[in-house]
């Protein structure tokens, strides 16, 4: 028996589905993590107590940039899912970059925009 070496067109549409679906949550949730981040900067303080206020100012700065670099983490994750729709459009979808077998079913629809086998990514650790 002749081991496949990529997906069929109805698997690469399974996996679009699952990938279109996880880029529309996760551009939701990006776009609540940028409107927090607007609402940050535009509330100010009002309180007059220059020590409380130093602290509450510390812990604004510190929220923005949890925001901040949870913002980024998710715009790499939609990136990410963005070049794994393309590669389901030029046929490379699945096919791990180090080995050039399939990755496993079971990895894709978890890790949609893999591009390694669980053993590849695992013996380059």
């Amino acid at each position: 028996m002749k081991k496949k070496n990529k997906y069929s067109k109805k698997e690469l549409l399974e996996f679009e589905k699952i990938i279109l679906k996880k880029i529309d949550v996760a551009t939701n949730e990006l776009n609540y993590i940028k409107e927090s981040l607007l609402r940050k900067n535009l509330s100010g303080t009002d309180s007059t107590q220059s020590a409380l206020k130093t602290l509450e100012d510390g812990a604004d700065t510190q929220e923005k940039e949890n925001l901040s670099q949870l913002a980024a983490r998710q715009q790499t994750f939609i990136n990410n899912l963005q070049k794994a729709l393309i590669r389901i459009k030029n046929g490379t979808y699945g096919i791990c970059k180090d080995s050039g077998k399939l990755i496993s079913k079971a990895r894709l629809r978890a890790v949609p925009h893999a591009t390694q086998s669980i053993e590849s990514k695992l013996n380059r650790q």
